[in-house]
């Protein structure tokens, strides 16, 4: 996954890389060290400021290409991953800033400037100790900046220095003054200049207004945020084809499972970086609180984190990436350095956590009037469930989700339980209809939408594989709550390796005759119906004789045995099969063809799995990050959490949208599974580090060990960490197989 999302936007960043390749490869980056360093500018900078990349942000009538700020961003993501020298990141970034600026004559000679190539360097006010005296019309100004990327090269510099009265005035300095110094400093980025600012008396006359300090750093986190996405993504490229051609005891070492988990995790971490830089992004046009905790996720999921995911992939290379021939390290300085550009990541997560202990990010998707006349339908459907009440206890359990009566019925038969399914049982929604019905239902907080628990992931191979009668037999029941599920898919010699199944089917007139042993099976003890795999073909290849079945839980033959959970909960069973019957009729496909059905329930699974991000987890670190104490500590950690969590969300947002575009990532849900099971490990290992004595007691205000004994159902549920990385590197990386 990249920031670029559209067409357009993709072919854009193809196009810089392009350029990259063409006219500045690494190797010509390596012959102008010196030169970078000193300020002067790559031999194909004005080629490439003449195409416009560096100013598609910029408005037509300033010069630009007038485009957006993740038009921008999708330049900078790709100029990051193809190491490109020169000082690309703060011109641009100086250019979003002046484009906060209020209308005037010296905004748009300043942005005119910029569009014509002219080099930039942003000094924020709290990276400087500027100050700025009223003098006539202008501003005499006198400081010096901080170690400034790209200012040695810079023909503008965008400051914001401290007034008299102390507001901050926003000034356009022109480095070729004699009252202007620039100072070059030794930097750790070998592709771009690094210097300090002087400025002794030096004027400047007419200021750019408007411009909000905070929003600038925002703006300028974000961008940094874009760069060190690409150099991710590089990461992984360089790291997947390293482990699919080196050798080492006469095989690839990409065959290691070790080597295979780790670029596995580094695709995650790598995706979950380009999301919450996307984030950051786009929150330039939302409010500034919204914009203050999505640029505090992308410092510390892309930039602050950027500099491990490195020497991550450089240890995947061993001593080859440690070499200064190897491009590698030129990638590992520059993520150190864009680290280092932004702040201390403890200062980010504080100012997230802070943020995040009043506030939440918003990830709503802004649809506008679209599909008026189908959100009409569904909010009257929705309004007359709400004058409705539901009587009926849930048959999966005590949650106001799984009840049953009149409300939920009248949403069932609107199609609304699971809209995206075929008509009868849903609307044929598309992605845009299902985001309709869930803003439709987000409006209506006091309306609960009913659940279909571990029928949602079965169902969808009834509809796909089942006969119209059987269909008709479970489906409707099952949406108004009468009927409840069981998947039969785990054996105690079988668990992750599914297909290695012992469970029998034999043949027998008019149907099939099973036997077997299933284990963790939730809700089995309340289930009327499960969704069981057996192995019709003894003979076939392990993955070819397998069926999928519907049994009747009431059959003779079978004994269901709870299985206590260290939580001291019985949700998970044993299931024992003894001559069990089940007609031809419950078969879903043909007796060998099993084996897709269960990887469709699988991935239901796994994404509904990963959409608890859902639930703030973090629930008790919040709470008792309000009270006294150790409250700096635990709102770090918050700030921390939020910041992976908010990146699955957006992940989550971005597949939306793709979706909406008529395109998906086969890569989101396993990506999804594996970074929610680090979530939930960072947050109760951080919780549980900030109780203390809490964490003594079984029912504590707030909750904090309860939750925590449930969470292996959900670490291991649909698939555990470990095999869902095989996937990611198998199946989507595609490193080699032993």
């Amino acid at each position: 996954m990249t920031v670029a999302l559209t067409p357009e936007q993709r072919e854009l960043a193809g196009a810089v890389t392009q350029f990259a390749a063409r006219r500045a490869p690494i190797a010509s980056s390596r012959a102008a060290f010196d030169s970078l360093a000193q300020g002067r500018l790559p031999a194909w900078w004005d080629e490439f400021t003449a195409t416009g990349f560096h100013a598609v942000h910029l408005p037509e009538h300033h010069g630009g290409q007038g485009g957006e700020l993740l038009d921008a961003a999708c330049v900078l993501e790709a100029a990051g991953k193809a190491a490109l020298a020169g000082p690309l990141l703060p011109t641009v970034t100086a250019g979003a800033v002046a484009l906060l600026a209020d209308p005037s004559p010296t905004t748009d000679a300043v942005l005119t400037r910029l569009a014509a190539g002219v080099p930039a360097a942003l000094v924020l006010p709290q990276d400087a100790n500027l100050s700025a005296h009223a003098d006539g019309d202008g501003w005499l100004v006198t400081g010096t900046s901080e170690v400034t990327a790209g200012i040695c090269s810079a023909g503008v510099a965008l400051v914001g220095a401290h007034t008299d009265d102390g507001e901050t005035v926003w000034l356009a300095v022109d480095t070729s003054e004699p009252t202007v110094a620039v100072e070059p400093v030794a930097g750790t980025d070998l592709l771009t200049d690094l210097g300090a600012l002087r400025l002794a008396g030096h004027r400047v006359s007419g200021a750019l207004d408007g411009i909000d300090g905070d929003r600038a750093l925002f703006v300028a986190v974000a961008l940094t945020a874009c760069v060190a996405a690409g150099i991710a993504q590089w990461c992984v490229e360089a790291a997947t084809d390293h482990l699919r051609t080196r050798e080492q005891f006469g095989t690839p070492i990409g065959t290691f499972q070790a080597l295979q988990h780790n670029a596995a995790m580094l695709l995650v971490n790598t995706e979950l970086a380009s999301a919450a830089a996307w984030d950051a992004v786009r929150a330039a046009t939302e409010p500034v609180e919204q914009h203050a905790m999505a640029a505090a996720g992308a410092a510390l999921m892309a930039v602050t984190g950027c500099p491990d995911l490195v020497l991550d992939t450089l240890t995947m290379f061993g001593a080859i990436g440690f070499t200064w021939e190897h491009d590698l390290h030129l990638y590992w300085r520059r993520a150190t350095s864009l680290a280092g550009s932004i702040g201390t990541r403890s200062g980010w997560a504080r100012r997230l956590g802070e943020a995040t202990t009043t506030r939440t990010r918003n990830f709503a998707v802004d649809l506008g009037d679209a599909e008026a006349g189908f959100r009409a339908q569904v909010a009257a459907t929705l309004d007359a469930a709400a004058a409705q009440h539901n009587d009926g206890p849930g048959r999966q359990g005590d949650y106001e989700h799984f009840a049953t009566g009149p409300q939920r019925t009248t949403i069932a038969e609107a199609g609304l339980i699971a809209p995206q399914w075929p008509a009868p049982w849903g609307l044929d929604a598309t992605p845009l209809q299902q985001l309709i019905i869930d803003e439709e239902f987000t409006k209506r907080p006091g309306l609960v939408r009913p659940s279909l628990g571990i029928a949602e992931w079965i169902l969808p191979s009834v509809i796909r594989a089942g006969s119209p009668a059987l269909q008709e037999k479970l489906i409707p029941a099952t949406q108004r709550g009468e009927l409840v599920w069981c998947q039969l898919f785990s054996e105690p010699g079988a668990g992750s390796d599914l297909a290695a199944l012992a469970t029998r089917a034999t043949k027998v007139d008019g149907g099939w005759r099973i036997n077997g042993h299933k284990i963790w099976t939730s809700s089995a003890h309340r289930a009327d119906y499960g969704a069981l795999l057996a192995r019709t073909d003894p003979a076939a290849r392990k993955h070819r004789g397998i069926g999928y079945f519907i049994v009747d839980m009431a059959a003779d033959g079978i004994e269901v045995a709870p299985i206590k959970q260290a939580s001291g909960d019985t949700d998970f069973n044993e299931v024992f099969l003894t001559d069990v019957f089940v007609p031809d009729e419950m078969l879903l496909g043909e007796p060998t063809g099993g084996w897709g059905l269960a990887i469709a329930t699988m991935a239901e699974e796994r994404s509904a799995i990963s959409g608890y991000v859902q639930y703030d987890r973090a629930a008790a670190l919040r709470r008792l990050a309000t009270t006294p104490g150790h409250r700096e500590d635990m709102v770090r950690e918050l700030g921390e959490l939020d910041a992976y969590a908010h990146a699955i969300k957006a992940l989550g947002v971005r597949e939306t949208l793709r979706l909406l575009d008529g395109e998906s990532s086969p890569a989101t849900s396993s990506v999804a599974k594996v970074a929610m099971n680090v979530l939930l490990r960072r947050t109760f290992t951080a919780t549980l580090g900030s109780t203390g004595r809490l964490a003594m007691v079984a029912a504590s205000e707030p909750s904090v060990v309860e939750p925590y004994l449930r969470v292996p159902a959900e670490l291991i549920g649909g698939g555990t960490k470990e095999i869902q990385l095989n996937i990611i590197a198998q199946m989507i990386l595609g490193l080699p197989r032993k």
